[in-house]
């Protein structure tokens, strides 16, 4: 039951047939009828609105709520008015109806954006499996990879682990920023001996969003554990760290007075791993990756800290940081000064100069009407830029169905870019 699908399939029909149910069951026991039309008005302003504070004027995301999610929380509305004005009917199986509805909704918003797969997956944080990271990092001897040779060559293992481990991690920032907690994935290899030096990447998520989303949402252990499973242990390791310091909020990965965050990820966040952690330190083995305001986060360290990273994942980012439009980010964050702005825009940056040295993976979802065309514009920068970069373009909208596969389809490049295969 845990690993069936929630965005798929059986289940997600059913939750819809009963929501339904419970929709039709509440609306029979309101008399007069007309009321059930008022009801519906009622749910229909409520979205409405809902949609003109947050897409309109709040404005928190880049991308404006979907007509779905607004459908769904109508719907939610609808049924909370008729059960306060239904009359007729055991209030239990009022109550029961109102449940089924709102579950209903939110099954309709999951699978919109693929977010939770399976309800292993909602239950993520209660199930995961996680050990001391102090337990999992002591002392070991290291494995010598001979000049020439990289560490698929020489990875003989007798014995390697099944699966790797999950760490929760605290990871200071050097400024005034305050991030929240960081997540840390260690292959099998890690906890062989002699231990090698393995390739790392920075994972980011998107806006809203925590570093426990790859984890949860993303199936990040299933999926590394599998491809470690089919490279003798090993994988890189997964650094899952805060670019937001809370839900909503969106600081741009950039120094301003919302905090220091590119300082954050392209000082702080290394050297507390080459501190803590036995790693690969050639900038050719670091990658930073993330999507949607991850993904655009991504793109500013590729172009913005070279030296640290020398590979990038961008999974369905903005062409641009951005808080909705240029002149509302250049107001809010920048004080107004457009030239601050360009100074840390990608497509600025890359049509000044060249990252030979650079490699790069640009994801895009086919039908993602948002960024699509987007990611496009910035695949061509980087090329235009002297980048080694590809292009992937995967079935989907702006959502998980296209965020999970854009990272993981860019492992077995990722492998052979960093030695962990041939």
């Amino acid at each position: 039951m845990l690993d069936l699908s929630l965005i798929n399939g059986p289940m997600p029909a059913a939750v819809t047939v009963v929501a339904v149910a419970g929709m039709v069951l509440l609306a029979i026991g309101v008399r007069p009828f007309r009321i059930v039309l008022f009801a519906a008005l009622a749910g229909t302003a409520f979205a409405a609105l809902v949609g003109l504070v947050v897409n309109v004027v709040w404005r928190p995301f880049p991308e404006p709520l979907p007509l779905k999610v607004l459908v769904c929380l109508g719907a939610v509305v609808l049924a909370l008015v008729l059960a306060v004005v239904r009359r007729r009917g055991h209030r239990l199986l009022t109550v029961l109806a109102v449940v089924v509805v709102l579950v209903g909704a939110l099954s309709g918003v999951n699978t919109f954006y693929g977010q939770y797969p399976t309800l292993r997956a909602v239950l993520g944080p209660l199930l995961a499996e996680t050990v001391d990271l102090d337990e999992v990092t002591r002392p070991a001897a290291e494995l010598t990879v001979p000049d020439g040779s990289v560490l698929a060559d020489v990875w003989r293992p007798s014995t390697v682990p099944d699966k790797g481990t999950v760490s929760s991690a605290s990871i200071p920032a050097s400024t005034d920023y305050r991030p929240r907690g960081a997540w840390v994935y260690l292959p099998p290899a890690y906890a062989v001996s002699p231990r090698p030096r393995l390739p790392v990447v920075v994972l980011l998520a998107g806006q809203p969003g925590t570093p426990r989303d790859w984890l949860d949402a993303g199936r990040l252990t299933t999926h590394l554990d599998a491809f470690a499973r089919r490279h003798g242990g090993l994988a890189p390791i997964v650094v899952m760290v805060d670019q937001l310091g809370s839900l909503m909020a969106n600081p741009l990965c950039v120094d301003s007075p919302r905090g220091a965050l590119e300082t954050y990820l392209a000082k702080d966040v290394p050297d507390w791993v080459k501190r803590r952690l036995v790693v690969d330190e050639r900038r050719t083995s670091w990658t930073i990756a993330g999507f949607s305001q991850g993904g655009t986060c991504a793109l500013q360290l590729a172009v913005r800290a070279p030296s640290v990273y020398g590979k990038f994942i961008d999974i369905a980012g903005q062409a641009e940081p951005t808080l909705g439009n240029r002149a509302d980010t250049v107001r809010q964050v920048f004080g107004g000064d457009a030239e601050a702005f360009r100074r840390v825009n990608p497509l600025d940056i890359l049509a000044d100069r060249r990252f030979p040295d650079t490699e790069g993976v640009v994801v895009a979802g086919a039908q993602d009407v948002y960024y699509r065309d987007e990611d496009r514009k910035v695949f061509e920068a980087c090329q235009r830029a002297g980048m080694d970069v590809r292009w992937a373009e995967l079935p989907g909208g702006h959502d998980w169905n296209v965020w999970r596969p854009g990272l993981y389809d860019s492992l077995p490049w990722l492998a052979r870019r960093t030695g962990l295969a041939r």
